[in-house]
C-alpha cells in the first residue's frame, strides 16, 4: 500500500510542476516571439484593409470594361525577385508616379465612387516611399518603367486607361510586398 501510495504522490507533484510551469513556458516563449522584429510596412496605406478592399474593388470594375483582348496580356511587368527589396520597391514607386501624374490624375470621380479614396492613398504611399528614400526619378528609365509606359502608349487612350487600372492591384501588391523594412534587415 505504502508503494502505490508514494507513486499516487509522486504523479501528483509531477501533475502539479506541470500546471504551474507549462504556463511559465508559454510566457516565456510569447515574450520572445514578441520582442522578434516583424517586417515593417514603409507606408500606412498599404497595410490598411480599406485601402485594399478599394484597390481590388477599382481593379476588378476596370478589368469588365476591358475587351477580351485586353485581358490577354500584362502591361506590367514581372520582376525577378532576387533583386534587392528595396531597387524593387521603388521601382514601383516610379510606375505608381506615372499612374498618379499621367492615369488618375485626369480622370475624373465619376469612374468610380472610390476613385478620390484611391487617388489620396496612393499619393500618401509615394509620398511616404519618398521619405523613406526612393528616389522615383532615378528609376524612370529602369527597362521595366520603360516596358510598361511603351505598352500602354500603343493603346487607345479609354483601352489604356481601363487596362492600367484594372492592374493596379497588381502594382499594389507589389508596393505591399516589397516596400517594406524586412525583418533581417533590422537584426544587422
Amino acid at each position: 500500500m505504502i508503494p502505490a501510495a508514494v507513486s499516487l504522490l509522486r504523479r501528483a507533484a509531477t501533475a502539479a510542476a506541470v500546471l504551474v510551469l507549462f504556463p511559465l513556458l508559454l510566457i516565456g516563449w510569447a515574450e520572445q516571439a514578441a520582442s522578434l522584429p516583424v517586417d515593417r510596412s514603409l507606408s500606412e496605406p498599404l497595410r490598411n484593409p480599406e485601402t485594399h478592399q478599394i484597390v481590388q474593388n477599382i481593379s476588378k470594375h476596370a478589368q469588365g470594361l476591358q475587351t477580351e483582348e485586353d485581358s490577354s496580356f500584362r502591361l506590367m511587368p514581372r520582376v525577378n525577385t532576387d533583386q534587392d527589396h528595396m531597387k524593387i520597391c521603388c521601382l514601383h514607386a516610379n510606375i505608381l508616379d506615372f499612374y498618379l501624374n499621367n492615369i488618375l490624375k485626369h480622370r475624373g470621380d465619376q469612374v468610380h465612387p472610390n476613385m478620390t479614396r484611391l487617388k489620396v492613398d496612393m499619393n500618401r504611399v509615394s509620398e511616404d516611399l519618398q521619405d523613406q528614400g526612393c528616389n522615383v526619378t532615378h528609376y524612370q528609365d529602369h527597362h521595366h518603367a520603360v516596358q510598361f509606359r511603351r505598352k500602354l502608349n500603343k493603346m487607345a487612350p479609354e483601352q489604356g486607361f481601363n487596362k492600367a487600372v484594372g492592374e493596379i492591384d497588381i502594382l499594389f501588391m507589389y508596393l505591399q510586398d516589397f516596400c517594406v523594412l524586412r525583418r533581417n534587415a533590422t537584426e544587422n
